[in-house]
């Protein structure tokens, strides 16, 4: 009996990582489809210049991206990101200009900013016993709200020269945007495929009662999660404002329909359970290129809404055709 729920468990695990190759494949597809139309459609786009802007343009969005995607494997969602980002920004860019802290140091006090957003989002969540869905409707809120207060509704501006470093450097032909993303990516494939908070947060996802009663500390390592999506969500505010050279209060609004569609389209699914940071990475590529591309081709951009949008009922349409096809005979 042992050795027949271990070869049911193990035929579920490969049916898993098959759909879950499946989504990742259908992302590259759609990538490589966008890529070879915009290059014969605008002369513009294959230029150097044009490829390193979409780079530098996805890298927010991945970054804040591959932390939703820790999140929505755990059956969660946290959108507040844009709200957090943009508190995360203004915060560190006030630190510079008012209080002369140094740059490195703010950056960081922007990310603690998005970590300390992230644990009230857990705690919410875990101790309040709130649906993620409110938990973090509310964090939207409240962190918008505190943008607005803080800043009077005014751009910060005034920093030095080597704020800019982060969002406009570059490591020798690498922007350093770029190489952020590279380095946040790593780490969150290592967290997914090898650390025990990957493990943890697949069986989460799978079956939160299940979880817990395997002995995994359910609610220590959820807090865990939404502080991770806090962190990046300020870390990518800080390199949003750093690339505009300033504090924007209206930056983010709009950011989390980006997030969970880059999560989304990448295979990542609602339901919980699945995902994983390479396809993220393609989710938030395609969403790049249909945003660069909608400028080089003149499209208004309203229709990137609708676009986004409909890409999103296409994917979860996907997720869910695909799950009723593995739960039936």
């Amino acid at each position: 009996m042992g050795s027949q729920r271990r070869g049911v468990a193990s035929l579920d695990a490969w049916r898993d990582r098959v759909r879950s190759a499946l989504s990742q494949l259908a992302a590259a597809g759609a990538v490589i489809v966008l890529f070879s139309y915009l290059s014969f459609a605008s002369d513009a786009f294959i230029s150097a210049n044009n490829l390193i802007n979409i780079g530098v343009q996805s890298a927010v969005v991945a970054i804040t991206a591959i932390g939703m995607t820790l999140v929505i494997i755990t059956a969660g969602i946290d959108l507040s990101v844009g709200s957090v980002a943009a508190l995360a920004g203004v915060l560190g860019a006030l630190l510079v200009v008012e209080y002369g802290v140094p740059v490195p140091l703010a950056i960081v006090g922007g990310a603690v900013t998005g970590a300390i957003a992230g644990m009230v989002n857990g705690v919410l969540v875990t101790q309040a016993g709130m649906a993620p869905f409110i938990a973090t409707l509310g964090m939207l809120s409240v962190a918008r709200g505190l943008v607005y207060i803080v800043t009077g509704s005014v751009a910060v501006s005034g920093a030095p020269p080597e704020f800019k470093l982060l969002g406009q450097g570059r490591l020798g032909a690498l922007p350093i945007p770029v190489l952020a993303l590279v380095i946040v990516a790593l780490a969150g494939h290592f967290i997914l495929t090898r650390a025990k908070l990957g493990r943890y947060a697949y069986a989460m996802g799978s079956n939160a009662e299940a979880a817990r009663l395997s002995g995994i500390p359910v609610k220590r390592y959820l807090s865990i999660v939404y502080i991770i999506s806090g962190t990046l969500a300020g870390f990518a505010g800080m390199i949003a404002a750093s690339r505009v050279d300033s504090g924007q209060p209206n930056f983010g609004i709009g950011l989390e329909l980006d997030v969970i569609a880059a999560t989304v389209i990448g295979g990542a699914s609602l339901f919980g359970g699945e995902g994983t940071v390479i396809g993220t990475l393609l989710g938030a590529l395609l969403i790049a290129l249909i945003r660069n591309g909608s400028v080089l081709l003149d499209i208004n951009t309203f229709y990137q809404q609708v676009i986004i949008g409909v890409i999103i009922w296409i994917a979860v349409f996907w997720d869910q055709y695909r799950r009723r096809r593995a739960a039936s005979p």
